[in-house]
């Protein structure tokens, strides 16, 4: 079962993840040629406008209005993004397996961002729960798509402390990983593919077409 999740399982995973996000991308470009509206009115320099302001912290008034919210959400999707990519022991398994290495982040450093993730993905499931406003956009399918999100940083911390069973939570953790991999373009996680296309065509609707800020 060993062999199988760090061979065979993380192929299937990244094959998954990527024609999946290839296939969405694609087919919403597609989508969104066919539309007479959109096309005509996208420019480059409205769209990176729009997304400059929306990926620099505090770039838009939305951020601005709610600052703790904003620290709690940026730091998450660093933290996420970056830990699985730049841990030593995620960065020795590729050097191992296809001989790829570079630089990783140092072994505390790993560990406190992996906590961060936890504790932000509690917080974002807290305010599911006690903001009236989320709670009535929530579903059960939200609850567990932030759990599955951080399970594998969840069994990872468990790993790394030989918490319970070795063996078994390295490959909860594998599994966990695949899963998280596999569900992106098929679950809201896919906000990070439709980002850029969603703000650039928001900039140039607002920019462009009504001569406002989208910001």
């Amino acid at each position: 079962m060993y062999e199988f999740s760090r061979g065979p399982l993380v192929w299937i995973a990244f094959s998954v993840l990527f024609a999946g996000s290839i296939y969405r991308i694609v087919s919403t470009i597609i989508l969104a040629k066919k539309d007479k509206v959109i096309w005509p009115y996208m420019k480059w320099g409205f769209s990176l406008r729009s997304l400059w302001h929306w990926i620099v912290p505090f770039g838009a008034l939305n951020m601005r209005m709610r600052p703790a919210f904003t620290i709690i959400s940026f730091t998450f999707h660093i933290c996420l993004l970056l830990t699985p990519l730049l841990t030593l022991g995620h960065v020795a398994l590729w050097k191992e397996s296809w001989g790829v290495s570079w630089w990783s982040l140092p072994n505390t450093l790993s560990v406190m961002m992996t906590i961060i993730v936890i504790c932000t993905a509690l917080i974002f499931i807290l305010r599911r729960i006690a903001d009236p406003t989320v709670r009535l956009i929530s579903s059960v399918s939200d609850f567990i798509l932030v759990l599955l999100v951080a399970a594998p940083f969840v069994t990872g911390l468990m790993a790394h402390y030989q918490i319970f069973d070795y063996d078994m939570v390295i490959i909860i953790h594998m599994w966990t990983g695949a899963i998280w991999l596999g569900m992106i373009p098929f679950t809201r996680i896919a906000h990070m593919l439709y980002f850029p296309l969603t703000r650039a065509y928001m900039g140039c609707e607002f920019g462009y077409v009504r001569s406002a800020k989208d910001w």
